[in-house]
């Protein structure tokens, strides 16, 4: 069974400032953290202190080759087409374009 731990809460205000990036995604609530869903489609969500991504093969592969990159999922087991964004990006501007690759997935 998985272990959920809580997202510390300056993570999940980051989260929010980068959902508020895809304008008409909607905000919901997996397992008691936040995702954002758009088409049906989830393509950004948080567990923990990992924030994933769900990208098209290629794009997922260039972000695993990222140092601090590696699976997302409950307790590390990988979702496929998920991949966690590096904690040192997360509050940038390159997190912000992965997210914007990870929206436009989802489109």
């Amino acid at each position: 069974m998985p272990t959920f731990r809580k997202s510390p809460p300056e993570l999940v205000s980051r989260f929010d400032e980068l959902a508020s990036l895809a304008g008409h995604a909607d905000r919901k609530q997996m397992f008691g953290y936040p995702t954002c869903v758009l088409n049906g489609n989830m393509f950004m969500g948080l567990l923990g202190a990992d924030l994933g991504l769900r990208l098209p093969p290629d794009e997922a592969a260039a972000l695993l080759a990222l140092p601090g990159a590696g699976p997302y999922g409950p307790d590390g087991g990988p979702m496929g087409g998920w991949v966690t964004l590096p904690a040192g990006l997360v509050g940038s501007a390159d997190g912000a374009a992965w997210v914007e690759r990870a929206l436009a997935h989802a489109s």
